[in-house]
């Protein structure tokens, strides 16, 4: 089982909207040549490995640079300024939290997942 799904194209995206009803998404917006982005991936994967399955969550990916249409879109429908790194927290459709840069943290990702509950 894959516990990141990498979104490329919009009809991905899409998907994660509308099981954004159901299930809350984490989209992790990850630029591959940044190493601050590479940090934050990072806590973001150490996050999930703890945290998979447990707090009723789904986890996506998005690499800006190579699927750019897919995270500018992200940024226009969830009215969600972009930066990457990037993580956004969607349900029923609608950003409803995000973070970035060196505030994407391991701790501040569980802390959100706690109050999911």
């Amino acid at each position: 089982m894959t516990l990141v799904k990498e979104l490329s194209t919009l009809a991905e995206f899409d998907r994660v909207l509308e099981s954004s009803r159901n299930i809350p998404q984490l989209i992790f917006k990850h630029s591959t040549s940044c190493p601050v982005s590479a940090a934050a991936f990072q806590e973001f994967l150490e996050f999930i490995k703890e945290h998979v399955n447990e707090d009723g969550l789904a986890f996506s990916l998005v690499k800006v640079i190579e699927s750019r249409p897919v995270s500018n879109e992200i940024a226009a429908r969830l009215t969600v300024r972009h930066e990457s790194p990037q993580v956004i927290l969607v349900q029923d459709g609608r950003a409803v939290w995000n973070e970035s840069h060196h505030r994407i943290k391991k701790a501040e990702l569980k802390q959100v997942a706690a109050e999911l509950g």
